[in-house]
């Protein structure tokens, strides 16, 4: 008898459902991200995380920092770091825009969503962000709960 072939799960996309609740998005934009090879592989695996990532301008180019890549396990020529910063691939005056806008007061750059486009290739999915008071997380909570009781109500009939 032969055994098994195990085959590889690949996700759809990597979300930071976090960002939503904690943030109000203001604007969208996808972006490319530079990436070594043994990255991509582990992000296809699902072994990546956008909790508490944010982007920074640094002399006009984008950085994704607190982005976790677990490293891929067959990888052994070389050990990177699984937080480290990556640069975001942007057209120039996408990036004067998005300075000109975050130079706001309270407005940040947050990363919502990593995803694989057509073509194979990793983008990243960033947003100005303004960050919510408490009582704005109050109301959202109570609209979702709204929302699901509507949804139910009508399941029903």
């Amino acid at each position: 008898m032969s055994k098994k072939q195990t085959t590889q799960h690949y996700v759809q996309a990597i979300q930071n459902r976090k960002a939503r609740y904690e943030f109000e998005i203001l604007d969208t934009f996808v972006t490319g991200i530079q990436l070594f090879g043994s990255e991509v592989k582990s992000v296809r695996l699902g072994k990546a995380s956008l909790n508490d990532s944010f982007a920074i301008i640094l002399r006009n180019e984008v950085w994704l920092e607190n982005m976790q890549i677990t490293p891929y396990e067959h990888n052994h020529l070389e050990m990177l770091e699984p937080k480290r910063s990556r640069k975001l691939l942007l057209h120039k005056a996408e990036i004067l825009k998005i300075q000109a806008k975050i130079t706001e007061k309270g407005l940040t750059l947050v990363a919502l969503k990593a995803f694989f486009s057509s073509k194979g290739l990793l983008k990243i999915e960033i947003a100005i962000a303004k960050g919510k008071k408490l009582y704005d997380k109050r109301e959202t909570i109570k609209a979702r709960e709204n929302q699901r009781q509507m949804e139910q109500v009508r399941k029903q009939y």
